[in-house]
């Protein structure tokens, strides 16, 4: 069934009152109708860690969430989509706690990486580490196993923890194919229509390359999951943060991709009242892309803008940003910094705050966002304008907890009566329900302080037109009796 050109929301499970039963009650009194597009539930299963995004398992949710049921019951109504962090699993999980038990006598030992599938000695060399591009500064963890109290290396490309939580999956593994297989085979049980490859660039692990997104083997393993999809009618969304070209090549094979770049481009358009570099990549951009501008991370720099932005001009706005409350991840490695030092990985805000919490700033963000092609996720901090929650960062240490912030339904309801948020309702009704948004998408000529986009579809139109002075959004379209209506945004 192919995807909805609609507008998706991306929440955690327990992000707007508590728990899965409240989201679906809370998507069907007030989202209804907004979200036609479908959810995108942040990880709601079993985890160690990483607010999910070190799962246990997949075959059951997290009891203080709900259930698989719940998930389903959401599912009649809205098109789910789920993460699957196909490149790791948590050392907590069934399959590495048998390991740490018996280690090589483990009926789960080809699931993982010891480092002797990597060097044959199972020694790491520092010269091969060198070239990776590692998230942390080591990329392996060192276990004690149990019943001979020895010790092995197994790789984790992730976590906050030595040894990591994360464990890293052989993708090359017959058993670990059987239980990817298994997984997908439960998501498809439970009416998940969209799984996202979370950490999809991490998976194929060679000596003398990056470790990230090897080229052609990822392709091989990709051909592989995206078979097994189809066979269960599940659409499949490949996470990559990098450098762009990477996403492009993902687009030439058919993928849907993440337009990692937009929120940037947007957000620099907005700050520096000049549409030159954002209409320039309207112009270029792939179509078929899911379009965000917040999320659970933060604002992707580097890699994904490398070579599209001078780091003097980007460290600029990356200064006005910190100015305005955000804070930064950054990249570890020496060998994937800018010449120059440049090192910002993600801006980490929300949205609302970013641009000074202001309102006109805010909607003509999403305004664009809205008439970029492709399937708009709005994330769930961002649909109630939500501001850097502070608190969370200093309770918690993660920088990234600034735009994570748990909704009561007393709140949601407060702010469902804020201007801004009800201008931005309305705004994705439009989008979701206008027809010519199916049609012919067209960047038109302006001056460097406008922004004009337009779509064309069987004798309607909508055009978008932005004053990036005044921040002033108007749409202008053909209604169902061929009248010409000026919608103030």
């Amino acid at each position: 069934m192919p995807l909805k050109n609609k507008v998706q929301l991306i929440s955690y499970p327990d992000s707007l009152g508590g728990d899965l039963k409240t989201l679906k009650n809370v998507l069907n009194s007030h989202f209804s109708e907004i979200f036609k597009g479908g959810v995108h539930i942040l990880p709601p299963f079993p985890s160690s860690g990483d607010r999910g995004f070190a799962p246990i398992t997949y075959l059951e949710i997290d009891p203080s969430f709900g259930t698989w049921d719940d998930i389903r019951e959401i599912g009649e109504r809205f098109d789910i989509l789920v993460d699957f962090m196909v490149n790791h699993i948590s050392q907590k999980s069934e399959y590495f706690q048998d390991f740490l038990r018996y280690g090589r006598n483990s009926k789960y030992l080809d699931l993982f990486l010891t480092l002797d599938k990597l060097w044959d000695d199972g020694i790491p060399v520092q010269k091969d580490i060198d070239k990776m591009f590692l998230r942390k500064p080591q990329p392996y963890s060192t276990f004690q196993i149990q019943e001979s109290d020895t010790y092995e290396k197994v790789w984790t490309t992730f976590g906050k923890t030595d040894p990591s939580e994360q464990i890293d999956l052989d993708i090359r593994s017959e058993m670990t194919k059987q239980i990817l297989t298994l997984f997908f085979e439960n998501f498809k049980k439970y009416n998940v229509k969209i799984v996202r490859l979370d950490a999809v660039g991490y998976v194929i692990k060679k000596l003398g390359t990056s470790c990230f997104f090897v080229e052609p083997e990822i392709y091989d393993f990709l051909g592989w999951i995206k078979d097994l999809a189809e066979s269960l009618e599940i659409e499949l969304l490949p996470e990559v943060h990098s450098h762009h070209s990477i996403q492009y090549k993902l687009a030439e094979h058919g993928y849907w991709i993440y337009d990692f770049i937009l929120p940037y481009r947007i957000l620099q358009a907005i700050i520096n009242q000049s549409s030159v570099a954002l209409c320039d990549y309207l112009k270029t951009r792939p179509a078929k892309q899911f379009t965000m501008l917040d999320c659970h991370d933060g604002i992707p720099v580097k890699p994904d803008l490398d070579g599209l932005i001078n780091s003097t001009e980007a460290q600029e706005l990356v200064n006005i940003c910190l100015d305005r409350g955000s804070n930064l991840s950054l990249i570890l490695s020496d060998e994937h910094k800018g010449e120059d030092g440049f090192d910002v990985h993600q801006i980490r805000c929300t949205y609302y705050s970013v641009l000074n919490c202001d309102d006109d700033s805010y909607l003509a963000a999403r305004a664009i966002q809205f008439f970029a092609p492709g399937i708009p996720q709005v994330y769930y901090v961002g649909l109630l304008a939500g501001e850097n929650d502070y608190e969370r960062v200093e309770a918690t240490g993660d920088g990234r907890e600034i735009n994570r912030h748990n909704y009561t339904l007393e709140e949601i309801e407060q702010s469902l009566q804020k201007e801004v948020v009800q201008r931005l309702l309305k705004l994705i009704q439009f989008r979701n329900d206008y027809e010519a948004f199916n049609g012919e998408f067209k960047v038109k000529e302006s001056s460097t302080e406008e922004v004009r986009l337009r779509w064309d579809h069987n004798g309607k139109y909508c055009e978008l037109l932005i004053d990036l002075i005044t921040k002033r959004t108007t749409i202008q379209y053909i209604d169902e009796n061929s009248n010409l209506i000026e919608y103030f945004v």
